[in-house]
């Protein structure tokens, strides 16, 4: 596979062309210090064959401290070391990232205004930013070239500047966000160019390497950066000392686009990528150019680099999130177990945290990403055998059973329906982390009952108990004569609905109620009690686009209302700041809202997942390892 092969960068040669990009992890210190959480997250990729880490970037100026845990460039000497000696032990080149989020970045932390090319608001918390005065622009190119001393000093393999999303470099390049008359305006790639050529003059040690990540597509086309300028601007810039070039897009106003879920296909930045590829080779310029924009399946990646047609449209590809939720990607890959790798479902549930709660990265469908030096080994072998019934075939159940076996126990799988996955199989994104499971469970030769609730077994087997949830308590009344009544989950599992409308209510304002209300379309009339539909959404960057999704479908949304009553004639619902009711009329309704644990079986001591309190996959599969563990 080209995907394995190596690749020159400059005077460093990567094992692999599989970049591990920088993300915001939220593993650094209250120092702003890169820490050995970082190390060990770096280092769990780069034993599973990643060919280029670059790390969580670093502000290069006290000026810009855009999140709580965001590291700093000057206090990441030590972390940088370490990162890199990891890293490099196993082969992989380790990049440091270095960042300046400009007018994207935020004053609650450092209490000191914004700096950015002009005063254009910031788009979520609307604040205005200082305009950059010259010696607030030299402060910051020289700290682009001091903290690229400092990486490649501690032994890193190069450094990324990052023009992508929340840069500064990307503001001064863009009419979006750069308003300026001076020399700073006029020519927009001036500053870019500058930073480029002042680390190529003084900041980096011999053999130390050069990348760029630029958007190329700003998704503004009135103002910004787009496909059409992307290929000479990437030349330019590249004329200026560039070893490599990663194409990403987004901007101020679509931040969500950068990383986006799974209701967008996968390879977005395929052609504009493709033009900036050919563009370098014609003026000259043979570096090295990445693919990234959710490439998760590394048939797509191979496809990208050639290997099927010898087409080519990039030398490298950027995946994260696969690398995320399956670290040993590429040693699987190395082994013909293509099968095998652990799929990223495109979800950011977890690994998106750049918001208020400052989660740690991790993984849905791999809990121990991010947690490298707290979580045990999940399938130390046991030293005492023993027969284990896992009751519920849902990702719980799938989880337990899977590392029970890995450790060595006897393992049977009983589940009362005819399919495996529970509700994850129907509802939400996790459908190919299903079918995963489905193939490892018939690789390992895990013994599965399925239409069945227990086992006449051995007396002294082992039983955890992972049967989900079921419907919650309904708050509100329901006439004898009511419209029919459903619930979402039997709906997902081929219930039938009635032709008119249907009212949809949500509770919980997460994905749910809201993807079933975009295949019905203006059938559908969705309930919450929020000010927004979706409202969870902000979580996986999903909320805009979500509510956008809704409006071209053009579904109905009744928002600050509860549900009091279901009629023959419709809901009824109370609006919840004044009290007043009104009906909304149709043909049923469906309950998205919470659901309770399934009841305890008696006799079965341990638990996992939505049996112990319904949440999501990521929990549902954590709990299961720990319960597997314990055995």
């Amino acid at each position: 596979m080209q995907l394995l092969s190596p690749l020159h960068i400059g005077d460093r040669t990567a094992p692999s062309r599989v970049m591990f990009g920088p993300h915001v992890t939220n593993l650094g210190a209250d120092d702003r210090s890169l820490t050995r959480r970082h190390t060990a997250y770096y280092e769990r990729r780069a034993s599973g064959g990643a060919g280029i880490v670059v790390v969580e970037g670093a502000s290069v100026h006290p000026s810009d401290w855009p999140y709580e845990r965001a590291p700093l460039a000057a206090e990441c000497t030590d972390g940088w070391s370490a990162i890199a000696a990891a890293l490099q032990a196993h082969g992989a080149l380790a990049v440091a990232s270095l960042d300046h989020a400009g007018g994207q970045g935020s004053s609650a932390y450092s209490q000191a205004p914004l700096w950015a090319p002009s005063r254009v608001p910031e788009v979520n918390a609307r604040e205005v930013p200082k305009w950059m005065e010259a010696d607030d622009i030299d402060a910051v190119i020289a700290g682009f070239v001091a903290g690229s001393a400092r990486a490649c000093a501690a032994g890193m393999d190069g450094v990324e500047i990052n023009a992508g999303q929340h840069s500064l470099v990307r503001q001064f390049m863009s009419g979006l966000t750069n308003h300026r008359d001076d020399e700073w305006g006029t020519d927009k790639l001036h500053f870019a160019r500058r930073v480029i050529e002042a680390i190529r003059a003084g900041g980096l040690s011999e053999g130390c390497v050069l990348g760029l990540r630029l958007s190329c597509d700003e998704l503004a086309p009135w103002a910004g950066i787009t496909p059409e300028m992307a290929p000479a601007i990437a030349v330019e810039l590249a004329a200026a000392g560039l070893d490599y070039l990663v194409v990403t897009r987004g901007s101020i106003y679509s931040v969500e686009k950068t990383r986006p879920d799974f209701h967008e296909g996968t390879g977005f930045n395929i052609e504009v990528c493709r033009a900036v590829r050919a563009a370098l080779r014609a003026a000259g310029h043979e570096i090295p150019v990445f693919l990234q924009g959710s490439i998760v399946e590394f048939g797509q990646a191979e496809w990208a680099l050639g290997g099927y047609d010898d087409d080519a449209l990039a030398d490298g590809i950027e995946m994260t999130r696969a690398q995320i939720a399956d670290p040993d990607l590429v040693t699987k890959l190395r082994h013909d177990a293509g099968d095998q790798v652990r799929p990223c479902t495109r979800c950011n549930q977890t690994c998106q945290v750049r918001d208020a709660r400052n989660p740690i990265v991790t993984c849905v469908g791999e809990p121990t990403s991010g947690r490298e030096t707290e979580d045990p080994d999940w399938y130390e072998p046991t030293s005492s055998p023993q027969t284990v019934n896992v009751i519920g075939a849902g990702p719980a159940g799938l989880e337990a059973a899977r590392v029970a076996l890995l450790r060595g126990h006897r393992v049977q799988l009983i589940e009362r329906s005819d399919a495996l996955g529970g509700a994850a199989a129907v509802a939400g994104p996790h459908g190919e982390l299903i079918e995963w499971y489905r193939r490892e469970h018939e690789r390992l030769g895990t013994p599965i009952h399925t239409g069945v609730m227990s086992l006449d077994d051995d007396p002294n087997a082992v039983w955890v108990q992972c049967t989900g949830g079921q419907p919650g308590r309904r708050d509100y009344s329901v006439a004898d004569d009511a419209v029919p009544l459903l619930d979402v989950l039997d709906v997902r599992r081929g219930a039938e609905l009635p032709e008119g409308i249907i009212v949809l209510l949500d509770l919980i304002g997460g994905p749910i109620a809201v993807s079933l209300a975009e295949e019905l379309g203006d059938r559908a009339v969705l309930v919450t009690q929020d000010n927004i539909a979706g409202n969870e959404l902000s979580r996986t960057g999903d909320l805009a686009p979500a509510n956008s999704r809704l409006a071209q479908q053009g579904v109905t949304i009744e928002r600050r209302s509860i549900v009091r009553a279901i009629t023959a004639e419709g809901a009824v619902l109370e609006d919840r700041f004044n009290g007043e009711r009104r009906t909304i009329a149709c043909a049923a309704v469906v309950d998205c809202g919470f659901r309770l644990p399934t009841d305890p079986i008696d006799g079965v001591a341990l638990r996992a997942g939505d049996a112990v309190a319904p949440r999501t996959v990521h929990e549902a599969i954590l709990e299961a390892r720990r319960v597997a563990h314990s055995i």
